[in-house]
């Protein structure tokens, strides 16, 4: 028989059952992956992942640290600690790590928030960093840690987190914590290497980040890379183009624009950066040509492309001048 207690009791059974309820919530993505045992993958654990062990707050560059080293560039939390800690904060912002691996020089490719998504790149090779809620959806405590493996028939995943360098977790826990991060996670891959869930605007889009941070010869292979799943993609072979220009290889944007105006005639941009490369080549003529075809096409950029035009035919003028 129930029997009340003391005043405030009953709230305190109700807080608790709430709690209960957040802790039992449903795990549909974890579920669905463990319904079908028969076709679960092998096991996985990317034992070579680096391992930096987390001061307090200092999640956000141990992880950023950890898949940076796997990917190639040295660096160490201490270092990374500037670029992305924010001590009012008492921590880092998705952001600031996104920022930071461009500036390594790696492609930071955020993949898309779904548990077969994530084990899929792990399984490729690549350890992804997430973004987890330990504490509760009223009551956050935000912590980044590194997916490094899973073994499905043992509902496990496995972490570098915190000062765990073999973190593990069910996969309802830590799906839990994952969804109250907006299942955020986050590749740092080698620009000559594509996530095993490439799409090609979202790779071209992490790679626009690097033409800012103006990581020319990263961005020349991340473009290159990108060409040999999507040949035909004007976006890329334009940002391959542009990547040469400035690491003033003008033959070979040459080639990337020549390329994009015989395979897509009515693409102005691409006859109006070809006129550029051939008047800085001397080759005024055929850069006229180039020119004055962008300006029939017109389009948003039409102003660009008569200043392009005007520029061309200068010094065409000064040349006859001569």
């Amino acid at each position: 028989m129930f029997r009340q207690g003391p005043p405030g009791s009953l709230r305190v059974v109700f807080l608790m059952a709430a709690m209960l309820l957040l802790v039992a919530c449903a795990s549909p993505q974890s579920d669905r992956l463990l319904k079908s045992p028969q076709t679960f993958p092998p096991p996985v654990e990317l034992t070579g992942t680096p391992f930096f062990p987390q001061e307090d707050f200092q999640c956000g560059p141990a992880a950023l640290a950890t898949v940076l080293n796997w990917a190639g560039a040295s660096t160490t939390p201490e270092a990374l600690a500037p670029q992305v800690y924010l001590p009012e904060q008492q921590g880092s912002l998705q952001i600031e790590l996104v920022a930071a691996t461009r500036r390594h020089g790696r492609v930071p490719y955020v993949i898309e928030p779904r548990m077969e998504t994530l084990l899929a790149e792990v399984a490729a090779g690549h350890p992804a960093l997430v973004l987890q809620n330990l504490g509760l959806s009223w009551l956050a405590r935000w912590h980044y840690a590194v997916v490094i493996g899973f073994d499905l028939a043992r509902n496990e995943i496995i972490l570098r987190s915190g000062r765990n360098e073999r973190h593990v977790m069910s996969l309802q826990s830590f799906e839990h914590t994952w969804q109250r991060g907006n299942h955020w996670a986050m590749l740092a891959l080698p620009p000559g290497r594509l996530p095993a869930s490439a799409e090609e605007a979202a790779w071209l889009q992490a790679v626009t980040g690097l033409e800012r941070a103006q990581r020319w010869q990263e961005t020349k292979t991340a473009y290159e890379t990108a060409l040999s799943r999507w040949p035909d993609s004007v976006a890329a072979r334009m940002g391959l183009g542009n990547s040469l220009y400035a690491m003033k290889d003008l033959a070979g944007a040459e080639r990337a624009y020549r390329y994009i105006t015989l395979s897509t005639p009515s693409f102005a941009p691409a006859f109006n950066n070809l006129a550029q490369v051939l008047a800085e080549q001397g080759q005024l003529k055929p850069a006229e040509q180039a020119a004055r075809r962008a300006v029939s096409l017109g389009g948003s950029l039409e102003a660009t492309y008569q200043e392009t035009l005007r520029q061309v035919l200068d010094r065409l003028g000064v040349a006859a001048k001569r």
